[in-house]
């Protein structure tokens, strides 16, 4: 359906609002700042809010009712996507994004066609094994099917691009290596103002959404080691059960669940540090926004923390190893008295990835 309010010069295609991720914030920032249109397959979110000031134009593929099976709703997206988008020649620009939004392309015939790339699709690339051996067993020949399907599609898609905007050198390099393409480089928008840092409050704070490859897990297991610290994990996913199960009856281990931003915000804001250990990580926004309100970081050395915080001056970057005994022994590290002292350096780290920063520089592509 499209709900039809205002004239807009350009539309931005997202796959579907299922969590507040990063990927997620940026598309709805697109949309404000450039008051553009939105394609999405469907909108899922209900504790969770992306809320805009005006009523947005919005093509929605809204499927939701008819099946919560992942699997049937991806079916669906792609088809979507692939077939029911002719509408994009009224605009004179539109940024793709997501994995399955991009196929939308070849309708489009006028106007810059700019994909704004979180990552090449990492169960085609360089998680292939891993969602493997994530899917049961009946699953498994389903997974190789769509792939073998969807990955010729996806890649025709992408070179059928104007412009590439990578959100990390880390995801410029991966675009490299699997798709033999250039990019350029701009970092998402950070919300970094009114940002505020309070004393710490005696705990740390996982902000990772809870899917496997995040490995909130190995935070866990670190802190089921030291009850007398602290973790408040403040998000949720599909793994929220096998987490609370691996903590049951750690009175040091809090869960609150997807909550408002004002009260991440104050979450954030009395911590003593945040913790981000995912697995080559495309970017990592909660970092950036942990460092913005003075706080710094325990990270693992991969992917883009490695272009967000500094060793000892804005966090602790751990190895690739990830030893629980590593993660412990950061955590002892950063006591808050450490933590304080490296408030300024954060909050100055965290303004080069501000919202500013990034529409002055998709300026070039979409003014």
């Amino acid at each position: 359906m499209i709900v039809p309010t205002r004239d807009s010069q350009g539309i931005v295609l997202y796959d579907f609002f299922r969590v507040l991720g990063g990927a997620e914030r940026v598309a709805a920032d697109l949309v404000r700042h450039y008051q553009a249109d939105l394609a999405l397959g469907f909108d899922a979110l209900e504790e969770q809010s992306l809320s805009f000031d005006d009523e947005v134009p919005t093509h929605k593929f809204d499927f939701k009712a008819s099946s919560n099976f992942l699997p049937v709703q991806v079916m669906r997206l792609v088809y979507s996507f692939y077939y029911k988008v002719q509408f994009l020649n009224k605009y004179d620009w539109a940024v793709y994004s997501g994995v399955y939004a991009p196929l939308a392309v070849r309708h489009q015939s006028r106007g810059k066609r700019i994909l704004y790339c979180h990552t090449p699709p990492r169960f085609l690339y360089d998680l292939k094994d891993y969602y493997k051996k994530q899917n049961i067993s009946w699953r498994k020949p389903l997974f190789h099917c769509f792939s073998s399907v969807f990955k010729p599609l996806y890649e025709n898609a992408f070179h059928s691009m104007d412009v590439v905007i990578a959100n990390s050198e880390n995801v410029k390099k991966r675009i490299k290596h699997y798709l033999g393409a250039e990019s350029v480089v701009i970092h998402p928008p950070c919300s970094v103002e009114g940002k505020e840092w309070g004393e710490p409050q005696g705990y740390y704070l996982s902000l990772a959404r809870l899917e496997p490859y995040k490995r909130v897990d190995r935070l866990i297991e670190a802190f089921l080691r030291m009850p007398n610290k602290r973790l408040v994990i403040a998000s949720g996913g599909s793994d929220l059960g096998r987490l609370k199960e691996l903590a049951q009856g750690a009175e040091n281990i809090h869960f609150t669940g997807w909550t408002s931003q004002a009260k991440l915000d104050q979450l954030i804001s009395n911590c003593i540090a945040s913790l981000y250990i995912p697995i080559d990580e495309d970017f990592g926004m909660s970092p950036v926004e942990s460092m913005a309100a003075g706080k710094p970081v325990i990270g693992v050395n991969e992917g883009g923390l490695g272009e967000t915080v500094l060793p000892d001056e804005t966090g602790i970057l751990l190895n690739s190893e990830l030893r629980k005994e590593d993660i412990v022994e950061a955590v002892n590290r950063m006591s808050p008295q450490v933590a304080v002292l490296m408030k300024t350096a954060c909050e100055e780290r965290a303004k080069l990835f501000s919202e500013q920063e990034f529409f002055r520089k998709m300026d070039r592509y979409l003014s």
